[in-house]
């Protein structure tokens, strides 16, 4: 009987240690990186197994300890989140990996699902919507907030830009003229202001300024 009862609680402990949500924290702020850590420490059947403070270590840490969820900051320095997303679902498609970010721009709502992310939170978000998100993404959903579903969305709404009309945005938004644009992409001035005025359009947008604003609004482009 002694036996029976021994077999019994092993088996218990095990199917709640089976129970539990392994998870691995991705930041490379370390004051964030506690709070998010003792978020889910908070949570009764969560626990935090490893952290990492950019996204090569997080491809590293992810392979030794097998996490169930992966929450990933996007902007890191070194390797960010939508390369580390990237590179962890090619040799774990079944990775479940939630950005948690500061950001709610709609492209890098984008990029984060298009590389593989299970849904996009905010670290402002309530400890009960992110624990429930986590949970949620643990059974194997993918599950977005409204807030960021309405986002993607409008980005939906929205005619992408070409790579060299991204390029020239950016060159936009660090100040540069015309002239400066042509030069330093080697194309003529004609074909700067042909893709200014495709830009201005896509963007609904009417001059210069109001292009700038939108790209970094939208995430677009990054000055960092």
């Amino acid at each position: 009987m002694k036996q029976d009862l021994g077999n019994r609680a092993t088996e218990s402990y095990v199917a709640q240690a089976r129970d539990r949500i392994r998870l691995l924290v991705v930041d490379d702020h370390p004051s964030m990186r506690m709070g998010i850590i003792a978020l889910v420490d908070s949570q009764p059947n969560m626990e935090v197994i490893a952290e990492a403070s950019d996204g090569e270590e997080a491809i590293e840490v992810y392979e030794d300890v097998s996490p169930d969820v992966v929450l990933m900051d996007l902007r890191m320095h070194g390797m960010g989140g939508v390369e580390a997303i990237l590179s962890i679902c090619r040799k774990d498609p079944a990775a479940k990996i939630i950005v948690l970010s500061t950001y709610d721009w709609d492209e890098e709502i984008h990029r984060a699902i298009q590389s593989g992310a299970k849904s996009y939170l905010l670290k402002d978000m309530s400890v009960e919507q992110i624990a429930g998100t986590i949970r949620e993404v643990f059974e194997g959903g993918a599950i977005l907030p409204r807030q960021v579903a309405e986002r993607l969305a409008r980005r939906s709404e929205r005619q992408p830009l070409t790579e060299r009309e991204r390029e020239v945005l950016e060159s936009l938004i660090r100040g540069r003229s015309n002239k400066e644009i042509a030069r330093s992409l080697c194309i003529s001035d004609e074909t700067v202001k042909s893709h200014m005025k495709t830009l201005y359009s896509k963007l609904g947008v009417r001059d210069r300024t109001e292009a700038a604003i939108a790209g970094i609004r939208h995430g677009i482009v990054h000055l960092d």
